[in-house]
C-alpha cells in the first residue's frame, strides 16, 4: 500500500503552491485554460521582469471583484489589466494601493481565476496577481509547482482536520483553572489552541467564544478595535459560569494575514472604513473561514454551545455544520473615539448585533 494517499498529495500539491507563492515564485493554475501566476506583495522589480519576459510580454495584473469595484472598474468576476509595457511601481500601484489613476484597458477576468485568490488567501498574501496564459507545449514555465482547481477547492476543505498534541493547565488572571489544549492540522499543519476555563458541562450548551487573533489589540492593547476587550470579558464569563472554551484561532486581521492587516490600518487612518480598507486591498467582507473551529469543539466533544458573540455569521457556520447554538450571548467591549467608527461599521455593514445608538451614547457620556 502506498504511504500517501490522493488526500495527501493533493494537500501536498497545495502547500509547494502556497509555499512557492510566498517565496516570490511562479506557479501554474491548471486547467482547461492554464495559467502562470506571480503574487505582487512577494516579488520584487527583478521577479516582475523575468515573469514579463517568460510570458513574452502576454501578462496581465488580476484584480478581484472587490479590488475591481474600488477602482471604479465595471466588472462580474474581477478584472484583467494588461501590463506590456507596464513598470512593476504601476503594476504594484494597480494591484493594492489608494490613490491611482484608473487603467484605460482592462477586461473581465476569465472565472477560473478566483480559484488563484483562494490560493493566495491560504498563503495570506494580497489577492494582487501578475498571470499569463500557459499554452500546451509552452516551456517558458516549465518546472513550475503545477496545481488543479480542484486540488485548491480540495485543500481547503481539508483544512477541518486536526487533532489534539498537548494539553496542559495554565493559571490566568482573573481564571482560577484554565487548560490549554493545542490542536495541529489543516493546511501546513498549522498549531490552533482552545483554552478550556474550568469544568464544562459537555452534557449541556457549553459558552463557547471563537476568537480570531488580533495582535494588536490581544497582546497590546489596541485602541482601534474592541478585540482584546471581547477575549477577556469572554474568559471572566465562563469563569463567572463554572465553564467554558474558547477557541482561539490563527486568522489574523479576518484570515488576511498581519501585513495586509497592517496595511488596512493604513487605509483606515486615510479614512476608510474597515470593510472599504479591505476592499481596496482585494478581499471580500469577511473571508474567515470556521472549519477548524467545528474540528476542535468536535475534537473536545462539544455537540452544543451558547455561543459568545455578536456575529450572526459565527451562529450560521456552527448550525450548517451540526453543532448545536441554543443561545447566543453578546460580548461587548469598552467604547472609545478610536473604535466608535470601527463598531459602528461592524454594525451597519457587517451585520453585527450591536446597537449603534447605543456605541454613539456610551461614547458620549463618558
Amino acid at each position: 500500500m502506498a504511504f500517501l494517499d490522493q488526500q495527501d498529495i493533493v494537500r501536498r500539491t497545495c502547500e509547494i503552491a502556497v509555499a512557492e507563492l510566498r517565496y516570490g515564485r511562479p506557479v501554474v493554475l491548471a486547467s482547461d485554460r492554464s495559467f502562470a501566476a506571480i503574487a505582487l506583495d512577494a516579488v520584487g522589480e527583478r521577479d516582475y521582469v523575468r515573469f514579463a519576459a517568460a510570458s513574452a510580454d502576454r501578462h496581465s495584473l488580476y484584480l478581484t471583484r472587490d479590488r475591481s469595484d474600488a477602482l471604479g472598474l465595471a466588472t462580474r468576476s474581477g478584472a484583467l489589466v494588461p501590463l506590456d509595457g507596464v513598470p512593476f511601481n504601476r503594476a504594484r500601484d494597480l494591484g493594492y494601493r489608494l490613490d491611482v489613476a484608473k487603467p484605460q484597458a482592462f477586461s473581465p477576468a476569465p472565472a477560473e481565476l478566483i480559484d488563484l485568490t483562494v490560493l493566495s488567501s491560504l498563503a495570506l498574501l494580497l489577492p494582487a496577481l501578475v498571470v499569463t496564459p500557459v499554452e500546451p507545449g509552452d516551456t517558458a514555465f516549465a518546472g513550475l509547482a503545477r496545481i488543479t482547481p480542484h486540488d485548491i477547492r480540495a485543500s481547503a476543505a481539508a483544512e477541518a482536520q486536526f487533532e489534539i498534541v498537548a494539553r496542559t493547565i495554565v493559571p490566568l488572571r482573573d481564571v482560577p483553572k484554565a487548560e490549554f489544549v493545542v490542536f495541529r492540522g489543516g493546511l501546513s499543519q498549522r498549531d490552533q489552541v482552545a483554552i478550556v476555563v474550568g469544568d464544562p458541562d459537555l452534557s449541556r450548551p457549553v459558552p463557547t467564544r471563537i476568537h480570531s487573533s488580533c495582535l494588536t489589540g490581544d497582546l497590546f492593547g489596541s485602541l482601534k478595535c474592541d478585540c482584546g476587550d471581547q477575549l477577556r470579558e469572554s474568559l471572566r464569563l465562563m469563569a463567572s459560569r463554572g465553564g467554558g472554551i474558547l477557541l482561539y484561532l490563527d486568522q489574523e486581521g479576518r484570515g488576511t494575514g498581519i501585513g495586509a492587516k497592517m496595511r488596512a490600518y493604513g487605509y483606515q487612518s486615510l479614512g476608510l472604513d474597515t470593510i472599504d480598507a479591505d476592499a481596496a486591498l482585494g478581499f471580500g467582507a469577511d473571508p474567515r473561514r470556521y472549519g477548524a473551529a467545528v474540528a476542535m469543539l468536535e475534537c473536545l466533544g462539544v455537540a452544543s454551545v451558547e455561543l459568545l458573540t455578536n456575529n450572526p455569521t459565527k451562529v450560521a457556520y456552527l448550525k450548517q455544520a451540526g453543532i448545536s447554538v441554543t443561545r447566543r450571548t453578546p460580548v461587548i467591549g469598552e467604547v472609545t473615539k478610536d473604535n466608535r467608527d470601527y463598531l459602528t461599521t461592524k454594525a451597519v455593514r457587517a451585520g453585527h448585533t450591536l446597537d449603534v445608538s447605543a456605541i454613539a451614547a456610551t461614547l458620549v457620556s463618558r
